[in-house]
């Protein structure tokens, strides 16, 4: 008789699993108006329970829509104590578009939300000085930039939240208010909606159950 193993896929299904129980909001600071797009950001990321994180908008960040970092105060901590601040910008200016959150909608608020988070997650793994070393090469090197935003992004693909990046791309890239140039400029510095997706299909395939075969 052929049966089939419900080990694995249950296991999988298990694991797959990002219940709003994995989100200590007692170690988490988050403004009202985003509050739910950052609950369901977090739910993805179990890892960061214990990690104190504040969610804090600002009237400019240069350059950026949202930014990560860690907290000054925290900085010399052993780096499993390190707390971060994510810093979002309260008008959004682009070529002469001004977005306010409240114009972004929720499941791109989402996305930049996840990829935010996926810095905190590499930023975990270092070291203080290494983090010295990270925060000089991010300013002064194009390529490392481009190396740190990827790496934002497949933390947030790894984690399930690939639809939602693809979100945040198609935001910029399909906007037909925003010139040829910038969104070039946005292809050469960030990952694709092309490998993004080509990261969503590879941990697919890397997460598909096993099926065992036994016969009787």
């Amino acid at each position: 008789m052929l049966l089939t193993s419900l080990i694995k896929p249950i296991l999988y299904f298990t694991l797959s699993m990002t219940p709003t129980q994995s989100i200590n909001l007692d170690n988490k600071i988050i403004p009202e108006s985003i509050k739910k797009e950052v609950i369901e950001a977090l739910s993805f990321y179990p890892e960061l329970y214990d990690t104190a994180i504040e969610f804090k908008f600002k009237d400019n960040i240069k350059k950026s829509t949202m930014q990560a970092q860690p907290r000054f105060a925290s900085f010399f901590k052993a780096k499993e104590n390190r707390e971060y601040v994510i810093l979002i910008s309260r008008k959004i200016q682009i070529e002469g578009e001004e977005f306010t959150m409240s114009d972004i909608p929720s499941d791109v608020k989402i996305g930049w939300i996840g990829h935010e988070l996926g810095h905190v997650m590499d930023y975990r793994e270092r070291t203080n000085m290494g983090m010295l070393i990270f925060g000089l090469k991010y300013l002064f090197s194009p390529v490392h930039f481009k190396e740190v935003e990827r790496a934002a992004d497949t933390y947030a693909v790894a984690h399930g939240m690939g639809d939602y990046i693809l979100k945040t791309k198609n935001f910029i890239l399909e906007n037909a208010h925003l010139s040829e140039k910038y969104k070039n400029r946005i292809r050469r510095l960030y990952i694709s909606p092309e490998e993004v997706m080509e990261l969503i299909n590879k941990n697919k395939v890397e997460e598909e159950p096993e099926i065992l075969e036994m016969n009787d």
